[in-house]
């Protein structure tokens, strides 16, 4: 008798918008997956918080899912940041070299200012704006994904973190992926 031939393997990249959780339900006043993504089968690999945007990659493969998600790995995430005040040399290398978090030190991040993204589109609701404190934007590549990690790294050197986007996970890019939409990536 023939053996089952197994399914093939989907990835997607998904462009989460503000205020949609990584699982399937909705739950309070934050969206839930289901509005924005039918494929059966399909699991988050790795999380993005309700209130932050970008990149996340869902598959059928479990295998696939462990290695994109489990610290163990180290596949590096890339971030947009918005934060508030412009940091200094000093406090881009205190990011570089890791930081004391309270559930223990950062891993060594990639940490520099960054022009505001051209192709950026409009958050819902918008940021919080204040007109006597100026905001900038960082990239920060991290390799671990502690909860509210990046959130807590800017918020421990001073500069709070107002917007959130990640752009990329290991070789998975966000790149012309619109708020919601979400295309297949080749499976490795």
């Amino acid at each position: 008798m023939p053996r089952p031939r197994a399914p093939s393997t989907r990835l997607l990249c998904f462009n989460k918008p503000y205020g949609v959780l990584s699982q399937f339900t909705a739950e309070g006043r934050w969206r839930g997956l289901k509005d924005f993504i039918d494929v059966p089968g399909v699991y988050v690999a790795g999380r993005l918080d309700a209130d932050s945007e970008g990149l996340l990659l869902l598959t059928n493969d479990g295998p696939l899912q462990a290695r994109i998600s489990s610290p163990r790995f180290k596949m590096e995430k890339t971030y947009l940041v918005q934060v508030e005040g412009v940091p200094g040399e000093a406090a881009l290398q205190q990011l570089r070299d890791g930081l004391m978090l309270n559930d223990g030190p950062t891993l060594p991040a990639r940490a520099r200012l960054v022009p505001a993204p051209e192709w950026l589109w409009r958050r819902e609701p918008p940021v919080r704006v204040r007109q006597n404190i100026p905001d900038c934007w960082l990239e920060l590549i991290i390799r671990e994904g502690r909860n509210r990690q990046v959130r807590r790294m800017t918020a421990a050197v001073g500069h709070p973190t107002l917007r959130l986007i990640r752009t990329a996970i290991g070789p998975y890019a966000l790149h012309g992926i619109a708020p919601g939409a979400w295309v297949d990536a080749p499976a490795p």
